[in-house]
Formats: structure tokens, C-alpha cells, sequence
């Protein structure tokens, strides 16, 4: 099955992880004879099935500073400690397994050189791989349980994982508006009433042509003057305040919803033989009661 990093198939596991127990990045990893090979780099899980499959070792300069898979049904992990212990393994086998580089470059035949590197270190236990022949077409991880399967000495917690839609809000720009202003002209045209005079000259013939004094007529120089005056426009200009704008914004409220696809782990249970299975419901929910439940006997009862 293809195989992905931890963090492509959830990536919200580190926020999930509240207690930190998931995230064992940076864990040193021990052989048998306590001798250090390497850390965590990553985790790689089963794309199909999310179930974690290898983690990956980095050497360093333990050995030659190559990357190699450990299966996780080795690993025993110490929190605590920040430590990984490898039961059976040696400073051989890793030195003896193949370089990881690339999940692209994993496939059968590359699993199959780690499985066989790694087999001789469940050979003589109840989680033996199984003897039936197979081929790249028909195998699957649940041949290895001692590779792949978390038993329940080395891993006494199992998390189930689900996600959850979270509803958050980011503000952003979506607009501008720019509020200013500019000169315009235009001919505007005012009517103003004006006055002007004139000199109007009047000739009468007078009734007595005789002059008493002849010594008054004949003079020259004699100049009778009047001023005369004209009203003239006189047109300016003043500014006045013609409208007022006020820009302001006002806040609408909308209700948006959005549909998205969310995973669940559910827990998967093989059971062999009479095996007695507790199944009791979360502690957070109204029933806290269990069922006690036996392959080989359908009838359920009570747990004492």
C-alpha cells in the first residue's frame, strides 16, 4: 500500500496532540545492547488506512548518516525518556538495511529487503510472520504482526484521532474607496443694471430779441460746462461653500457556511480463539456501562 509522512495524512496532528504522547520527532533510538543508531526524522503511515507502518531513522554519524525504516511493532517508546528501544535489533542491521531517500522509491521489493533485515527479530515470538506463501499481489502487514502491529507491552495507549470543523475568521482587504475632489469650470453669466447720462442740448427762440446791454453780447470765452457720468460693472468672484460630504462606513453582517470532508479513526479489533474483548463506551458520554463480547460466543453479558 503507498505509503505517506505523518504530517501529509493529518496535518493537524500536532495540534490534536495536546499531551504530546504523538509527536516522538527527535526520539534518540537504542539497539538491544543499548548502543544509539540514530533519531526520529519522520513517520510514515498507511495512506489507506492511516495506520503508522515505519518510522524513519536518521543515522547521523552513528552510521554512515544514511536514512533507514524501522517497522513501529519494534519500537518500544519511552516518553519520559525520549527514547526509543528496539528489541533485537543490532548496530548490524541497520548498517545492513536500505537507504531511505524518498517515499516515491519505497515499494514492494524495498519493503520486502527491510521486512527481511528485521524478521529474525520476531522469528521465536507469538507474532512470528506467517509461514503461507505470498507474493507482491496477496501480501499484506497483518502477515508481520511483530513488524507492524502495536501489542499491548510496548504500547499501552492507542489514540483515535478524529477531525473537527473549526469556524475562524481572517479580515481582510476586499475594496477601496478614495474620497476626493477636483476644479471644474464653467461660463457663468450675471445681468447689471447701470446708469448713464447724457447731455441733452435744447435751442428756444425767446419772445424779446432786444438786449438791454449790448456791452454784455459779443463776448467770447464765455463756456457754459456740465460733468456727465456713467455707471460701469464691476463683476468678482468670492468663494462659497456650496455642499458638504461626510464619508463614513457602516458594518453588514452575513452569515457564510461551508462544507468540508473530515476523517475519524475508529478502533479496529482482531480477535483469535475465546478471547474476552471489554468495549465501554467514552467516559464523556450518558452511558458509561461495558459489553463483554467473546468471538467464539455471540451472547453478550455484562462486565464484572
Amino acid at each position: 500500500m503507498p505509503l505517506v509522512k505523518l504530517a501529509d495524512f493529518y496535518p493537524e496532528h500536532r495540534d490534536a496532540d495536546t499531551d504530546g504522547r504523538s509527536d516522538i520527532k527527535g526520539f534518540d533510538v537504542y539497539t538491544q545492547a543499548d548502543e544509539k543508531v540514530g533519531s526520529i526524522d519522520d513517520i510514515l503511515v498507511d495512506d489507506q488506512t492511516g495506520r503508522i507502518r515505519y518510522l524513519v531513522v536518521d543515522t547521523g554519524f552513528w552510521i554512515f548518516g544514511k536514512k533507514v525504516l524501522l517497522p513501529i511493532g519494534l519500537a518500544n517508546i519511552s516518553y519520559s525518556d525520549r527514547r526509543i528501544n528496539v528489541k533485537g535489533l543490532t548496530k548490524q542491521q541497520v548498517q545492513d538495511l536500505p537507504n531511505f531517500d524518498e517515499l516515491d522509491k519505497v515499494d514492494y521489493d524495498y519493503e520486502e529487503q527491510v521486512r527481511g533485515t528485521y524478521r529474525p527479530n520476531v522469528m521465536n515470538t507469538a507474532t512470528a510472520p506467517s509461514t503461507t506463501a505470498y507474493d507482491r499481489n496477496t501480501y499484506s502487514y497483518d502477515r508481520d504482526p511483530g513488524l507492524y502491529h502495536l501489542n499491548e507491552q510496548n504500547h499501552q495507549s492507542l489514540k483515535l484521532y478524529e477531525e473537527r470543523l473549526v469556524a475562524n475568521k481572517q479580515r481582510q482587504k476586499t475594496g477601496e474607496i478614495s474620497a476626493g475632489k477636483h476644479v471644474e469650470t464653467e461660463t457663468a453669466r450675471v445681468a447689471v443694471p447701470i446708469e448713464k447720462e447724457r447731455v441733452v442740448i435744447e435751442r428756444t427762440t425767446p419772445t424779446s430779441g432786444a438786449v438791454s446791454n449790448a456791452a454784455d453780447a459779443f463776448q467770447e470765452g464765455e463756456v457754459a460746462r456740465m460733468e456727465v457720468y456713467e455707471e460701469t460693472p464691476e463683476v468678482r468672484k468670492e468663494a462659497f461653500v456650496r455642499e458638504e460630504v461626510r464619508v463614513k462606513k457602516v458594518v453588514e453582517q452575513d452569515m457564510v457556511e461551508a462544507d468540508e470532508t473530515v476523517r475519524r479513526e475508529e478502533l479496529d479489533l482482531d480477535t483469535e480463539g475465546r478471547s474476552a474483548v471489554d468495549r465501554c463506551h467514552n467516559a464523556n458520554t450518558a452511558s458509561n456501562s461495558c459489553i463483554w463480547k467473546n468471538k467464539s460466543n455471540s451472547h453478550a453479558k455484562p462486565s464484572r
